[in-house]
């Protein structure tokens, strides 16, 4: 290099070459202006200006490995260019390559510390890191160069939603919009915090005023499909997911948002497909793990899944917090309690203040007054630490239930009805619709149509529905028979409602109910739930909810088994308004709406027993199996037309995945404490026992 000529392969003088190459790549002459910076490498190899824009023209036609790759070439040596290493380290910081980018960074605003871009990079870069106080340093920095950029305000705010500075946060989001109106980026970056804060109309409203400013900004289809997957809308999430890869197929975070929606609507072996894609383009990405992980462990691959978390915990960035919790959830999944709180251990050694990690805990263990984790979420909500709606909501839920743990009631339920009320601030429902939902399919199953032979083939024995109200003994039913060796839970099954849905609204016009595809309905359950069998003889399919398409279910597979769930209707309610759930039980979250839920639920249910055959549904009590464990045990058993088998009795032993809100009760033996729990509480459930019609104690 040190011999080769400092001038092009023409009359040109460097200078001169390097101009012109930049003048055709600003008209958009790609294919000129990489002639031109070929030509100057011919002649001078390694000349730091052509291999920079070289880079700059791969990585805007989609090929970050070689601009990386040139970017290293021309920052090679200790005179680098700041400009070329602050190109660097952004290209390294898209790519996940977060400890070079940093680094590259760190180069640039030594080298020149009066470049805004370097120093507004390598903020940028150090959110990513986890390293948010420095990175707020360098965009304060950046920001004193240049107070009217957007772009600064911008990522400043960024990195002040991440320090949960939230108020800070939408101040500089707003003064970059005022600066700017027409800036993507900003409005998407709101539409995040508004997503955050529960504000779900407004974050979607806000990201497709930055898709229609840029329709080709990723990030603003990644906030957008966040939007609508907060509010449960996840067909509709993967919809802009998909239009979002249709211009970035090799996106790493859209292939990885694209694999969640798809875990969430149950396509696991899409999403399997999707979220290996991101790993394989990013493996140093900590996220693209992590996300690949929580595929694999729905997909009951566990061990991959915990390696995945484990590079994810181990790469640079922010994710080591989230993935030490997603292993210690599989493990409790599996009823490995000790090593779940190992990994909870860990999570707070390694981040002391994480609130995850203390809210995610407290579904496994019992709390007692004084204990230090009750404090801790204490000092969260009163500390000044802004904390996003999502977060608010996990202490309140989780504060709830330790002080009903400890007997002090009104303490949880400060705390209850606070968490009650944020959450249904956050979504519409009407309690009228249900109940005109539920005379409706009263009304399209009446008696007679049980009167007739179902003209069904589907006649398998294998399928055995579980169902009922959420919280009332649902999973310990499913645990009990699962202990059976000719028995497999698969737990909480999307599929009936999926097959019934793909036919059109249910019940439907009742006058013309002889004509739903009872055959085909049938056929497509058993085709999606028969290879999660694993060779048995029986498979329970525990989705509380199937109770709205439980008078179909003797039509459509004429050979299976219905089990009721019964508990005391004030119990399973307070259960239910004492859990945040995971699934849309938008009916929870008020007492006057929970309460109007389980009547219409009581409604349907009496309806269901004087109809469907009696060797097709059967009901079980709660209070009876805490009671007489053994004779509900037969009783169930014989039901299905499986021999008596011991090992129900000592079903809190059984090894397999429970991944329901009573994935730790299930694992315990039998006990009583549940029974009349509300009656200590009733001092604060007026409106429950009111819309209940029960009077107080």
């Amino acid at each position: 290099m040190s011999d080769a000529p400092d001038s092009p392969p023409t009359d040109l003088t460097l200078e001169q070459a390097l101009t012109l190459a930049q003048s055709h790549w600003n008209a958009g002459q790609a294919q000129q202006a990489e002639h031109w910076c070929r030509q100057i490498l011919t002649a001078l190899p390694n000349q730091p200006d052509a291999l920079n824009l070289l880079a700059v023209i791969a990585h805007a036609y989609r090929k970050p490995d070689l601009a990386i790759e040139l970017l290293r070439q021309a920052c090679q040596g200790e005179h680098a260019s700041a400009n070329h290493l602050s190109n660097l380290a952004e290209m390294c910081r898209q790519q996940g390559l977060l400890d070079e980018a940093r680094q590259a960074g760190e180069r640039a605003v030594a080298r020149d510390p009066e470049l805004l871009a370097g120093w507004s990079n390598l903020g940028i870069i150090l959110q990513e890191c986890g390293q948010l106080e420095y990175s707020r340093e360098c965009l304060q920095r950046a920001l004193a160069m240049e107070p009217e950029s957007a772009l600064t305000h911008n990522n400043l705010a960024n990195t002040y939603r991440r320090l949960y500075q939230l108020e800070l946060a939408a101040s500089h989001y707003q003064q970059a919009l005022a600066l700017d109106p027409g800036y993507a980026e900003a409005h998407s970056n709101l539409a995040f915090l508004q997503t955050s804060e529960g504000q779900f109309e407004l974050a979607a409203q806000s990201a497709r005023r930055a898709i229609d400013l840029n329709p080709q900004f990723a990030d603003a289809y990644l906030n957008l499909a966040e939007a609508e997957s907060a509010r449960l809308n996840h067909a509709q999430a993967l919809h802009w997911l998909n239009a979002l890869l249709s211009f970035a197929p090799q996106y790493v975070a859209g292939l990885s948002a694209r694999a969640l929606v798809l875990k969430r609507l149950g396509r696991l072996e899409e999403a399997l497909v999707c979220a290996r894609q991101a790993v394989d383009l990013a493996p140093a990405n900590a996220k693209a793990h992590f996300d690949l992980g929580l595929v694999l462990q729905a997909l009951e691959q566990h061990e991959q899944a915990l390696r995945h978390y484990e590079q994810a915990a181990g790469l640079p960035g922010v994710q080591a917090e989230q993935a030490l919790l997603a292993s210690a959830s599989l493990f409790l999944e599996l009823g490995r309690a000790d090593q779940a709180n190992d990994y909870f251990d860990r999570a707070l050694k390694a981040f002391p203040d994480s609130f995850q990690a203390l809210v995610a805990r407290s579904d496994s263990k019992k709390y007692r007054t004084g204990d230090g984790d009750i404090a801790a979420m204490e000092a969260l909500l009163a500390g000044p630490r802004c904390l996003a709606l999502n977060e608010r909501l996990a202490v309140h839920f989780a504060l709830g239930k330790a002080y009903l743990d400890t007997a002090d009631s009104a303490r949880a339920f400060v705390h209850l009805d606070a968490g009650n009320g944020l959450k249904r601030a956050t979504f519409d429902y009407d309690a009228k619709a249900t109940g005109q939902w539920v005379r409706e399919i009263i009304a399209a199953f009446p008696a007679e149509r049980f009167t007739r032979p179902a003209a069904s083939r589907n006649g398998s024995a294998l399928p055995v529905f579980v169902l009922g109200m959420p919280r009332s003994g649902t999973s310990l039913i499913e645990q009990i028979l699962a202990s059976h060796p000719e028995v497999q839970g698969a737990g909480e099954l999307a599929a009936l409602r999926l097959v019934i849905e793909a036919r059109g609204p249910f019940p439907g016009n009742p006058a013309h109910g002889a004509a739903l595809d009872l055959q085909g309905i049938g056929a497509d359950y058993l085709a999606a739930v028969e290879p999660l069998a694993r060779g048995k003889s029986r498979l329970v399919d525990k989705m509380p909810a199937n109770f709205f398409y439980a008078a179909l279910i003797p039509l459509i597979l004429p050979g299976a088994f219905i089990i009721h769930c019964r508990r005391d209707p004030v119990d399973t309610c307070l259960s239910c308004y004492s859990k945040q759930f995971g699934g849309e039980q938008r009916f929870s979250y008020n007492q006057t709406e929970l309460g109007q839920f389980h009547r219409d639920y009581q409604t349907l249910m009496a309806h269901l027993r004087r109809v469907l055959p009696a060797e097709r549904f059967i009901e079980v009590d709660y209070e009876a199996v805490v009671d007489d464990l053994e004779g509900q045990a037969r009783r169930l058993l014989e039901f299905i037309g499986l021999p008596w088998d011991a090992a129900c009795l000592d079903f809190h032993s059984t090894e397999r995945v429970v991944r329901t809100a009573s994935t730790t009760q299930v694992r315990q033996p039998i006990y009583r404490t549940s029974k009349g729990r509300w009656h200590a509480h009733a001092e604060h459930l007026g409106p429950l026992l009111a819309a209940l019609g029960v009077a107080k104690p």
